[in-house]
């Protein structure tokens, strides 16, 4: 998704943050409803992905999901994915790719994924 007029402009990684990107249109679109309804919280969230999207440091919030949930697929490849809880139904999931040192967005709502329910 190449950025154009209007949109917001993302500070890029320096030293040794990671690159977070959009996997997909709607998580791009729920990243942005997220950022409206809990900007502080969604802050947070961008920073501790930039800082360490495997963080093990708050479990309750953030953790790798397990079982059919516990990989992703992007580009043909596999990758481990994570959630990050921004409010009580907001979560951001991800799909994390250490050999490039990215963080690929394929989930972010303001509302509960509906695959956990």
């Amino acid at each position: 998704m190449s950025p154009k007029r209007g949109d917001d402009v993302a500070p890029p990684p320096v030293d040794r943050e990671w690159r977070l990107r959009f996997a997909t249109n709607e998580a791009a679109k729920g990243w942005g409803e997220l950022g409206a309804e809990a900007p502080g919280n969604t802050r947070r969230c961008f920073e501790a992905l930039r800082r360490d999207p495997v963080s093990r440091a708050d479990p309750d919030r953030h953790h790798r999901l397990r079982g059919r949930l516990a990989t992703g697929s992007l580009g043909g490849r596999e990758y481990p994915q994570w959630e990050y809880e921004v409010t009580a139904c907001g979560r951001v999931r991800y799909l994390v790719d250490e050999a490039r040192h990215t963080v690929h967005f394929v989930y972010a709502s303001p509302r509960h994924p509906k695959d956990t329910e």
